[in-house]
Formats: C-alpha cells, sequence, structure tokens
C-alpha cells in the first residue's frame, strides 16, 4: 500500500517535471532565435545611421526591433508564467509528501510501541501456544513474520518518502531562483525596448524635418513604381495576346481537320475523327484530365498542359514559397504606407527587401523567363508560372535570359541598390489580368 502511494505521487510530480522542461527548452529557444534576429537588426542600424538619406530604413528596422522585443518580453513573461505554475505544483507536492511523511511515522512509531510491549520470548510462544490446532498454529507464525516485513516496509516507505521530499525542495528552490533571474532579464528587455521606442521617437522627429526630401524621394518612387507597373503589364498582354492567336490556331486546326473527316466515307468517321473537346478560349481546355481537374475555369495562358501544371503547382504552394533571397529585412510592405510624422504615403506593388548590395536573388518556383529589361541602370525579370507572374526589381545583373526555362531556387541576379543608394531587392506577384498581389501571403512563414 505504502509503495503504492509513494509510486503514484513520484509518477504525477516527474510527469509534471518533464512537461514542464519540454515547454520551457522550447521557449528558450524561442528567445535565442529572437536574440539573433536582435543582433542582425541592431547591425543593419547601425550601417543605415551612416547614411542621412536612409530615415525610412532606420525607422522600418527599429519598428522590426520593436516588434522583436515586444515578442521576446512575452515570451519570457510565458515562462515566469510556467515558472509560478511549477512552483505551485511543487509547493503542493511538498505539502502533500509531509503529510503523507508524518502519517507514514506516527504508524511505524505505533508499531515500534507494540513491538517493544511484545518483545519477550514468553508473550511470543504464548501467542503461538493459544493456538486451536495446528494450522492455526502455522498461520500465526506466517502473521508474525508478514508483521515484521510490513515494519521493514514502513522503514523504507519512510526513507524515500523523505528522500523525494528533499527532492523537491531542492528543485523548488531552484524553480524560485531561476523565476527571479527571469523576471530581472524581463525587466532588462522592457529598458531596452522603452529605449527603441525613444529612438523610433527621435527617427519620426527627424522625419518630421525632412519632408520636403522624403515627398521628393516619395514621388521618384512613385513615378518609377509606375514605370515599372507599365513595363510588367504590357509583358504581360504580349504573352496573353499570343496564348490567344496559339490557342485559336489550334482551334481552327482542329475545326478543319473535323471538316476533312467528315469528308470521308462513312464508315471510317466513327473510326478515325474523335469529338474534339471544348475550347479553352475563356472556357476550357482540350486538357484529358479528369472530370475532377475539369471543374477548374482555364485562361488562355494555361492553354497547353505546362502552362496548367505551372498554375495548379503555384497555387498548391500559397503561403509555402521560398524567399527570393536568402536573407533581409522587408522595409516596405505591399500596398499603402503612411510615412510616420508626415503626411507623406508611400505605395509598393510588392514588398521592398533590405539586403546587402550583389545578394543573389533566385526564382521562387518553376517557370520561364518572359521579359528582362533595365532602366537607368537597374535591371528587372519577369518570370511567368502559368498564369501567374513574379516580378524581381533593382537587380544590378542578370544571369538569365529570356524564354529560359527555370526551375525554383535557380539565381536570376544579384541585388542592386535603391534610389537613395541603399541595397534592395522590389519583389512582386501578378495574377492573369497583371494585377499585383501581396506576396508575403504567399511567401513561406520565415519563422
Amino acid at each position: 500500500m505504502y509503495k503504492r502511494i509513494l509510486f503514484l505521487i513520484f509518477l504525477v510530480s516527474f510527469t509534471g517535471l518533464c512537461a514542464f522542461s519540454q515547454t520551457r527548452e522550447e521557449l528558450q529557444k524561442k528567445n535565442e532565435e529572437i536574440q539573433k534576429e536582435l543582433i542582425e537588426l541592431n547591425k543593419q542600424l547601425s550601417e543605415t545611421q551612416n547614411n542621412t538619406k536612409m530615415s525610412l530604413k532606420q525607422l522600418a528596422i527599429i519598428k522590426k526591433k520593436i516588434n522583436k522585443r515586444e515578442e521576446l518580453v512575452n515570451s519570457i513573461n510565458k515562462q515566469v508564467h510556467q515558472l509560478d505554475e511549477t512552483i505551485f505544483t511543487n509547493e503542493r507536492d511538498i505539502y502533500r509528501l509531509r503529510r503523507e511523511l508524518d502519517t507514514l511515522k506516527m504508524k511505524y512509531a505505533k508499531s515500534l510501541v507494540f513491538a517493544y510491549k511484545n518483545r519477550s520470548s514468553y508473550e511470543y510462544l504464548n501467542f503461538l501456544f493459544s493456538a486451536s490446532d495446528f494450522n492455526d498454529a502455522i498461520k500465526r507464525i506466517t502473521y508474525l513474520k508478514s508483521y515484521r516485513r510490513n515494519r521493514e516496509t514502513q522503514a523504507n516507505t519512510i526513507i524515500k518518502s523523505d528522500q523525494l521530499l528533499q527532492e523537491k525542495i531542492t528543485v523548488l528552490s531552484s524553480n524560485k531562483k531561476e523565476r527571479l533571474s527571469t523576471l530581472q532579464a524581463q525587466g532588462e528587455q522592457l529598458k531596452v525596448l522603452q529605449a527603441d521606442k525613444k529612438e523610433q521617437d527621435q527617427v519620426v522627429q527627424q522625419l518630421k524635418g525632412k519632408e520636403k526630401e522624403l515627398t521628393a524621394q516619395v514621388r521618384e518612387r512613385d513615378k518609377q513604381r509606375q514605370k515599372t507597373q507599365q513595363q510588367i503589364n504590357a509583358i504581360i498582354r504580349r504573352e496573353i495576346e499570343d496564348a490567344r492567336k496559339k490557342e485559336a490556331a489550334r482551334l481552327k486546326a482542329a475545326e478543319e481537320q473535323k471538316k476533312s473527316q467528315a469528308a470521308k466515307p462513312a464508315d471510317n468517321t466513327v473510326k478515325n475523327n474523335p469529338k474534339p473537346g471544348k475550347s479553352s478560349l475563356g472556357t476550357e481546355p482540350e486538357t484529358g484530365l479528369a472530370p475532377a481537374a475539369k471543374a477548374r475555369s482555364y485562361t488562355p495562358l494555361e492553354s497547353t498542359p505546362e502552362g496548367r501544371e505551372m498554375s495548379i503547382n503555384f497555387e498548391k504552394n500559397r503561403g509555402q514559397l521560398p524567399w527570393p533571397v536568402s536573407s533581409g529585412l522587408v522595409t516596405a510592405h505591399f500596398g499603402i504606407e503612411s510615412i510616420p510624422g508626415t503626411k507623406l504615403k508611400n505605395k509598393t506593388d510588392g514588398i521592398e527587401i533590405s539586403l546587402p548590395v550583389g545578394s543573389g536573388v533566385k526564382c521562387v518556383a518553376d517557370g520561364k523567363i518572359i521579359g528582362i529589361n533595365e532602366e537607368e541602370g537597374q535591371m528587372m525579370v519577369i518570370v511567368q508560372h502559368g498564369k501567374y507572374f513574379t516580378g524581381y526589381t533593382n537587380l544590378s545583373s542578370v544571369s538569365v535570359s529570356k524564354s529560359q526555362e527555370v526551375k525554383a531556387g535557380t539565381v536570376l541576379g544579384k541585388s542592386g541598390a535603391s534610389l537613395v543608394g541603399e541595397g534592395s531587392l522590389i519583389f512582386m506577384i501578378m495574377n492573369e489580368k497583371g494585377n499585383p498581389i501581396d506576396p508575403e501571403i504567399w511567401l513561406k512563414n520565415r519563422r
């Protein structure tokens, strides 16, 4: 009985401790990853402070720092809560063990008193000889042996319970020390967070004093954005027109073949004239796919099996596409963003990633190069993925050629510099109409 109770207490306590340790390790790993990101952000911020034209980038980095710092503080706060729960559990177990230990000691003391009172050989023999028969005597001898073993078990249980109690007390003391150090770490991070917010306020004040300069930058960026979008739309329209012409030619050839087959003798008509499929020009292509696959609507850009496969694969990887660069910070997100401290707004048709000049830029999915443009020293590559398109601008050099088939991960070129001189890449995703869509919805979460 005593062993069973002790085992259950130990098992429950040990299981709770293991579960806590596993979660704590996960949080610790997450904290280390955030710390590495903060180190990299501080490095980038230090580099941008040497260029007075890069206040917008500085602000983006500081915002990212604040977000990461808040994430770190929240993670540390979770650790504190977990430690509180563990301390509470350990204190409860210690209280339970102490009560159990007191009960065991009391029962053991009573058994010792009883044994002491009946210690004489006379009492032992009297107990045996008072048996009614031989079988009763055997039972009494067995009982005395069992009683002696039970007393030994009580003693061992007390020793083990006391050991477990001391271990729990040691773990509790360790938990309290860890909680104290974790709270101190949280306090330090909160101080740094306040410093980051003050730094952000300073940069915003600087932006207020540079509104004229920023206005010129925003206008120049928007002018470049519109020009880039026009070039992309022209390339996409050309591809759509070519796809329509090819599809029209295919349908015309199929119609002529149908007429030719109809002119042959009736006995050969059924044998040699399979019924052509529906037109894919605005409806459904002659795919040969299963009925379930035909339920999807197709565009002229998917009039070939290769085009359809690329589109479907691209759609399947929504939220899982690899990033076009191995590192870098998103300094401008998709859509319209207000510039703090000013009335200005900045529009981006994709995302702008800040990274060192000369970094390798990779294709995010299998496709075909349909456009390579150069404008004022900045190069752009457009890749078709069925009815989807990806654009890579601000390249200093290109390592692919037009009409080349590329795979996901193929290096397209190297990143260049933006209008204000810092290294950057603008990455875009467009649909079959040339309308830009948010790339961050399609790209894999970096962490």
